[in-house]
């Protein structure tokens, strides 16, 4: 386990500086559309927006204490910065690879373990106004003041809003794992559900796709924000090779002081042509034995992890409802002692049972033996945090990898002891959608 600077700066080395100042709004596509990799793009539903390009910090970890170490370098390199508070503030961006273990390998190429970057310029939107903030780590004041007004300057040139352009149209498609093959660890799965060795565990497929013409994940995201207000959505590209992006229904973790937040979401049905069929669909999720056992195994496990650091309140279950699907949705909060970081819920959490499974060290062999592809940073943590600690970070679902004209999509399904290998695969089905219709091109 280490934790390196790519471009050889140590963080013990390093003197934080930033400034920031408010801007005219600016199209977040058009600044990201000029700049090379590392690019970040973040927005939370509660209208938190926040792009970020070029690296003042990078921080790159491996191993079961990954988070640990990251949250230390961080420390390190915050110690001493001078930098604003508010929404403003620096922040690095990043995530982590479901297994620990993982190896950067086709198509996760660039993509470690973990890894953080803290953007040299960031732009955040919220509902008041669009602010710019400069990072740079040699404690030159006045060379980030002259860098704060021409960058300022080059996004003044920037247009307000930046039409979007043509999808770039998927060729072909080919599930990477075959239905026989999934019905057989489905199986599988179940009998060892059946014998007690397993209580649930969660198996995913990825989806290899063609695409047309090069992506511009940018303009991806913005056909996402229309289809998916409620959703978060990210993008994490730590090289210029290929980025991660998604439209994930589910938070992770919250972190503000020491209240956290984070969610139960589990159980999937599709969404309703008219309201009475939409209203008979979200029925059939609070009624069906096997969904609400699902979710309740999800909620459950929350609540035991975060219970050893402080209170936790767990609210009445509902059902969440998106543009193509709708979860059963069980929000979670805490109240946590001592000095908490948001690191620390993540590396708790991580990963819930809703992506995972339990026990967890059993649900993460069998998701080994079973699935046939890489999973990479699917269904990971991906999000951010500053230097007190508080962060958001969501669950890398309804995602995507993709570079030039490939990408590959993924998607999973809980698996507990009724579930139907047909059934499965065609629920699976529909969670590639988010992702396809904004590739797809429009007849």
């Amino acid at each position: 386990m280490e934790s390196s600077r790519q471009a050889g700066v140590d963080p013990a080395e390093t003197t934080l500086v930033s400034r920031s100042r408010e801007v005219p709004d600016v199209s977040f596509r058009a600044f990201l559309a000029g700049r090379g990799a590392p690019r970040v793009h973040w927005a939370a539903p509660d209208g938190l927006e926040v792009v970020g390009a070029g690296e003042a910090v990078r921080l790159t970890s491996d191993g079961a204490e990954r988070f640990e170490t990251v949250r230390d370098a961080a420390e390190t390199a915050f110690a001493g910065a001078t930098t604003p508070d508010g929404p403003a503030r620096p922040r690095f961006f990043g995530g982590a690879a479901f297994h620990d273990d993982h190896e950067p390998a086709p198509p996760w190429e660039g993509f470690p373990p973990a890894t953080f970057v803290l953007p040299r310029i960031q732009l955040v939107r919220t509902d008041d106004a669009t602010r710019l903030t400069v990072t740079r780590v040699d404690g030159d004041t006045d060379a980030l003041e002259a860098e704060l007004a021409a960058v300022a300057d080059e996004i003044a040139r920037l247009p307000a809003m930046r039409p979007v352009g043509d999808q770039p149209g998927v060729v072909a498609s080919r599930r990477t794992t075959t239905e026989a093959a999934w019905a057989a660890g489905i199986e599988s799965a179940v009998e060892r559900i059946e014998s007690g060795d397993l209580r649930k565990v969660v198996l995913a497929v990825a989806l290899a796709v063609t695409l047309e013409a090069e992506v511009a994940i940018s303009d991806a995201l913005e056909r996402l924000r229309r289809s998916y207000p409620d959703c978060f959505r990210f993008l994490i590209q730590p090289t210029d090779e290929a980025g991660f992006f998604g439209v994930p229904p589910e938070r992770l973790v919250n972190l503000d002081g020491d209240h956290a937040r984070t969610d139960a979401l589990a159980g999937t049905v599709a969404r309703g042509d008219t309201p009475e069929e939409d209203a008979a669909l979200a029925d059939s999720l609070l009624e069906s034995e096997k969904l609400q056992h699902e979710q309740a195994l999800v909620a459950e496990a929350i609540e035991e992890r975060l219970a050893p650091m402080g209170e936790v309140t767990v609210a009445e279950q509902g059902v969440r409802k998106l543009a193509t699907v709708q979860h059963l949705h069980t929000p979670i909060e805490a109240d946590l002692d001592g000095d908490p970081h948001v690191l620390d819920l993540v590396d708790a959490l991580h990963p819930t049972p809703a992506v995972g499974g339990l026990p967890p060290e059993t649900a993460e062999r069998v998701i080994r033996e079973t699935e046939t592809f890489e999973r990479g940073w699917y269904a990971a943590p991906v999000g951010w945090f500053d230097a007190h600690g508080d962060g958001e970070f969501a669950v890398g679902i309804r995602s995507a990898v993709a570079g030039g004209r490939r990408a590959t999509l993924f998607a999973g399904n809980g698996i507990v002891a009724d579930s139907d290998p047909a059934d499965e695969w065609e629920e699976v089905g529909l969670k590639f959608e988010p992702i396809l219709a904004a590739l797809e091109r429009e007849d």
